[in-house]
């Protein structure tokens, strides 16, 4: 049932996609870059998260902006750097707040983070080095309908938290959150990534220094099986990306 209704309400949901909105991070509230409101804001407000075209997804795998959503289609690949940072200590935990998620595109949900230059975030792109490192995942409930995605889809919703490891050294760093929305991966255009970052300051930790480092593009192919997962098939479903870093 849940697969008809998906492909009934398609072409109602073309556009109701979504966007972390705001956070919580190190004891404040922070609004994050809206792309309806702040492009059109004059002076634009300063935010910890970087730019994003619109609510809706990237689909090549293999483009700059599955990395943190961009604007490639406009002429400017990527989305550039934010001016602000929040300040969080190792170790505690981040709670992200999306627009209304629609049930359709159910997924996994995935966090990453990577070390940026000592002087901050606020002018540095990854571009396709590998830094990332994966600190929150999940996905899909044994082979139940229930997804990471089902947290975001009500309204008063509890958001999606991730943990900063506590092992980490201190320093500035770029975190990457996003839903992989599976309800078209078996066929065409496939796999959609609401990719989004933002900015920290963290305090604290430790001298860890993560390993197994990935890339975005490079850390998903397109054949991967969690990429190309058939959503509506009663089977366990393989969170694509690197291994959850730990401490």
């Amino acid at each position: 049932m849940r697969h008809l209704a998906s492909l009934l309400s398609t072409a109602a949901l073309a556009s109701a996609h979504g966007f972390v909105t705001n956070a919580s991070i190190g004891g404040q509230t922070y609004q994050f870059y809206d792309p309806n409101t702040d492009p059109y804001m004059n002076p634009p407000p300063q935010r910890i998260s970087r730019r994003i075209p619109g609510n809706g997804p990237v689909e090549d795998v293999s483009s700059i902006d599955v990395q943190c959503n961009g604007y490639t289609a406009g002429g400017v690949e990527g989305s550039e750097p934010a001016p602000l940072h929040a300040v969080a200590e190792a170790g505690s935990k981040v709670t992200l707040w999306w627009t209304l998620w629609p049930e359709s595109h159910m997924g996994p949900v995935l966090t990453y983070m990577a070390r940026c230059p000592d002087a901050g975030c606020h002018e540095y792109e990854p571009g396709d080095d590998k830094v990332w490192f994966k600190v929150q995942e999940a996905g899909r409930e044994g082979t139940s309908d229930n997804w990471a995605s089902d947290a975001i889809q009500s309204a008063g919703n509890p958001g999606v938290e991730y943990t900063i490891p506590a092992c980490i050294e201190a320093g500035y760093y770029l975190v990457r959150h996003e839903v992989i929305a599976l309800h078209a991966a078996w066929q065409y255009p496939g796999a959609q990534f609401y990719p989004g970052c933002h900015q920290l300051e963290v305090t604290g930790g430790g001298s860890t220094v993560p390993g197994n480092l990935v890339s975005f593009p490079g850390a998903y192919a397109g054949d991967d099986p969690g990429i190309t997962y058939d959503a509506y098939k009663a089977s366990e479903y393989t969170i694509p990306g690197p291994a959850l870093f730990t401490c």
